[in-house]
């Protein structure tokens, strides 16, 4: 049987990179080739395992739950008796999946890990819509599950939400759609209800662009709160708009129009915090259905702590939307998954973007971004990216359907993949640092010692950093966050190297909770060992 290209443009566009796919960094590896659920949120849990999460009204999966928990909705218009898990668990360690159950509808919800390390999850669809969840992560031998609480639910009910961790290890929920308001977990006892938020409702536009929006909490504590091509700085404390920034022109950024973004490692005096926003979808192309808009390419950076603050442009390799910005444990940005045509919604992209780029920010305007080694799987819509805390990348999901469906063009997708920038190449194992000793458990501001060891001698200062674990979903990993930690040069110390450590100095800086800790030498993070950061 012949290939048309014309029929599936991207498969012409693989074939030519794949001819010199060998020469640009990075390494791809399939790690499942069905993990039965196609994932739209991901988050990866101090156990070193990884949740993964669908919604629940999508019909049969392709993993079973256990027998006698089959969940039973008589307004499911799919599956009244459900027998299937839309919500696994998966081991890093063995690839081993497990199925976990959830009740009601989690589709496009919103999560952030709490201070206990438990994972909170918010909102969703039809019987989801006002839900609160937990999930309290263990040992992958042993059992947990979801737990929807029934003693509390959210004031505003919250599809297309955002969550954000607070200095004091409170979680803000803002947004959603028709919902343009904020609201806290758990609720404030000084606050009658949920706050408007004006700035919501003043930019959304005619196809909405206004959903999800990017929350970033700065150093100073305040809220960076990003929504269509604009932007303020928010006071959680006394809810109020404090600033607003300029436009960020190019088309709008959000759902359904969505680039994505990350705010920078924050490090030195953490005064200073760096917001950068890429891609986006051409206005229009949502009304309109198009599948074959070009998306935009470009983006927007600016100092978000700056008291006049501008957005210096730049341009990506590609045009993107669907794209994931992963922090890397060395401060670079990854952009992976997503296509470069079409909008956010079923069915509606087109033109998968196989290459990831590396945005590296403190190279100069003009040389910052690289293209990387092109993966095989098209990760679409409802697709995620989460950092390992082995360094790789893990990707999840791919389903632009309203159902599972094997047959598309862009079919579901029950694959897990992991990326490997360049830094795991084999030929940078000798500089690559092991984390022998660090304390499970640090204070705001302690001072505390890391000891490693490395194959060659080290040479230059040998950074640990702090990367924190989102909840990923619709091209923005909500709660993410990477603080590069104040240290002194390593000294030998009986075959090994002691680095003194300053803990980060308060919750704006770090939220409380569980980090991955990365030793990086010459720009080659060690595996990273989960330390639980305390008031």
């Amino acid at each position: 049987m012949e290939t048309s290209f014309s029929s599936h443009p991207w498969l012409l566009i693989f074939i030519t990179l794949s001819t010199v796919h060998a020469q640009l960094p990075g390494s791809w590896e399939l790690l499942v080739p069905n993990a039965g659920v196609a994932s739209m949120h991901t988050a990866v849990t101090r156990f070193n395992t990884v949740v993964l999460l669908d919604r629940t009204n999508i019909g049969p999966s392709r993993k079973m739950l256990l027998k006698g928990h089959c969940r039973y909705d008589r307004n499911d218009g799919v599956l009244k008796k459900d027998c299937y898990a839309h919500t696994v668990v998966f081991d890093l360690q063995t690839n081993a999946i497990r199925p976990l159950m959830i009740l009601t509808d989690t589709w496009c919800s919103s999560g952030q890990f709490l201070p206990d390390g438990t994972l909170l999850q918010t909102g969703g669809d039809l019987d989801g819509f006002k839900k609160i969840r937990k999930f309290e992560p263990c040992e992958p031998d042993r059992f947990c599950d979801w737990v929807e609480l029934k003693d509390v639910e959210l004031i505003n009910g919250r599809w297309y939400a955002t969550n954000q961790i607070l200095p004091d290890g409170t979680v803000i929920i803002v947004g959603g759609r028709g919902t343009n308001t904020v609201e806290y977990y758990p609720p404030r006892k000084t606050q009658n209800g949920a706050v408007e938020l004006k700035f919501l409702a003043e930019v959304e536009d005619n196809q909405m662009d206004n959903l999800y929006p990017y929350v970033h909490l700065l150093p100073n504590s305040h809220l960076f709160i990003f929504a269509n091509n604009k932007a303020v700085m928010y006071d959680h404390e006394d809810n109020k708009v404090i600033h607003e920034y300029p436009e960020l022109l190019g088309g709008p950024r959000n759902y359904p129009s969505a680039g994505s973004s990350a705010m920078l490692a924050l490090d030195g005096d953490f005064k200073t915090a760096v917001i950068v926003i890429c891609g986006g979808a051409e206005y229009g192309a949502f009304i309109e259905r198009s599948t074959d808009t070009p998306a935009h390419g470009s983006c927007g950076r600016i100092i978000a702590t700056d008291p006049n603050p501008v957005w210096e442009m730049e341009d990506m390799p590609f045009g993107r939307i669907m794209g994931d910005m992963v922090m890397l444990p060395t401060g670079d940005v990854l952009i992976i998954n997503g296509a470069q045509s079409g909008t956010q919604g079923f069915e509606m992209g087109s033109n998968p973007c196989l290459n990831p780029v590396l945005y590296r920010p403190d190279q100069p305007i003009g040389l910052r971004f690289m293209t990387l080694n092109p993966g095989t799987v098209p990760r679409m819509y409802h697709s995620t990216a989460n950092l390992l805390p082995d360094g790789r990348v893990l990707l999840a999901g791919s389903n632009p359907h309203y159902l599972y469906n094997f047959a598309a063009e862009f079919p579901t997708e029950l694959r897990l993949e992991a990326f490997s920038p360049e830094y795991l190449s084999s030929d940078r194992a000798n500089i690559r640092p092991v984390i022998e000793e660090i304390p499970e458990t640090v204070r705001y501001g302690e001072e505390f010692d890391v000891f490693v060891t490395v194959p060659l001698p080290v040479v230059g200062v040998v950074e640990v950093n702090f990367g924190n674990a989102p909840f990923a979903t619709h091209s923005f990993s909500q709660g993410q966050r990477l603080v590069k930690l104040t240290v002194t040069p390593s000294v030998p110390v009986d075959g090994r190297y002691r680095i003194k450590c300053t803990a980060p100095p308060n919750g704006a800086v770090a939220p409380p909770g569980y980090y991955m800790a990365f030793a990086v030498n010459q720009g080659v993070p060690s595996v990273a060992r989960w330390v639980h950061l305390v008031p």
